[in-house]
């Protein structure tokens, strides 16, 4: 990984726990960069590609939870949603 030097110091704060967590992760990856080449061979081969395509069990991970907390809040505010048809 290389990083670019930083520029704006007032920003460091927020940005340093990013960057360190960033850093902790490089080289640790679940990905192994040839069975990615494969899947997305796959992908261009494919008669019927899908318009997005999760790519490692980290990646499902972390879009299962977002859908999740995403069908959470529209039930959440199904109300709301349904308070403004007339």
């Amino acid at each position: 990984m290389v990083r670019s030097v930083r520029s704006i110091s007032d920003y460091d704060s927020f940005f340093d726990p990013i960057r360190q967590a960033r850093q902790e992760k490089h080289g640790a990856q679940l990905g192994a960069p040839a069975k990615l080449a494969e899947a997305v061979l796959g992908l261009v081969m494919s008669d019927t590609p899908p318009p997005q395509l999760l790519l490692g069990s980290d990646a499902l991970g972390l879009v299962r939870k977002r859908l999740h907390a995403m069908l959470q809040e529209i039930d959440d505010w199904e109300a709301v949603t349904y308070s403004t048809d007339s």
